[in-house]
């Protein structure tokens, strides 16, 4: 125990940049999952078939494939650009935006499917009662579509969420200092791996019963006036 005190500062750190890299691909997931759900259920078939392309490529490829290549073949690529164009001598990735762009788009493919389920889940009749009561499309779905969206998605992202944050442990491969980099380095330097693979374990789990606790909140929040009958018989 009194090594882990002696290394509280640096797995403290890690922690922080864990979250940090959690909340913004939590941000990037949801944009492209409700851009990619928009795609899939507008009449517009490039759309769909664009939505669907990238939904088949993000949820097929394993995330750390997607890691590494966003990381050293994107910086590679910006450089070649810059290289043709003159309009940069080096460009550098850090790790930290490499690791939210890419969790945040491999997650939104998860969250297009959860936003497209939970749209097509509010009955047909609710919306074109809001059409003919005159409601532009902006506030159809600020009243009618968005509030139910979230009541429907929530189960599904809830479980996108979670798995996201496990997900964070994957930049470290790339030399990003989270939680999980810092207590490997301590774990190695003080021939104690187990020990701090153990508390990384115990933040993650932390971490993750924090968010249910705040999930389920909303949950109860967006059920309010819900009655829930059983079924016949």
């Amino acid at each position: 125990m009194d090594v882990i005190l002696e290394y509280q500062g640096q797995l403290l750190q890690g922690t922080w940049v864990t979250i940090q890299l959690a909340i913004f691909s939590l941000m990037f997931s949801v944009g492209f999952g409700l851009l990619g759900a928009w795609a899939k259920l507008s009449k517009n078939l490039v759309a769909q078939k664009t939505a669907a392309g990238y939904t088949t490529i993000v949820r097929g490829v394993p995330d750390l494939v997607l890691i590494l290549l966003v990381f050293f073949g994107g910086q590679e690529l910006a450089n070649s650009i810059g290289a043709v164009t003159g309009l940069w001598e080096y460009a550098e990735i850090s790790q930290f935006a490499a690791g939210v762009a890419t969790i945040g788009v491999v997650f939104g493919g998860y969250m297009t499917e959860t936003f497209r389920g939970a749209i097509l889940s509010i009955p047909k009749g609710q919306i074109e009662a809001g059409v003919a009561c005159g409601m532009n499309r902006v506030l159809i779905f600020r009243r009618i579509i968005g509030p139910q969206m979230v009541r429907y998605a929530l189960p599904g992202f809830s479980n996108n969420w979670l798995v996201q944050i496990k997900s964070t442990a994957l930049v470290s491969v790339i030399g990003l200092q989270d939680v999980v980099y810092n207590g490997f380095v301590a774990g190695r330097s003080t021939r104690l791996l187990f020990t701090f693979m153990f508390a990384v374990l115990m933040i993650y789990l932390l971490l993750t019963a924090i968010s249910d606790l705040a999930l389920r909140w909303l949950d109860r929040k967006y059920s309010k006036g819900i009655v829930v009958r059983p079924d016949d018989g």
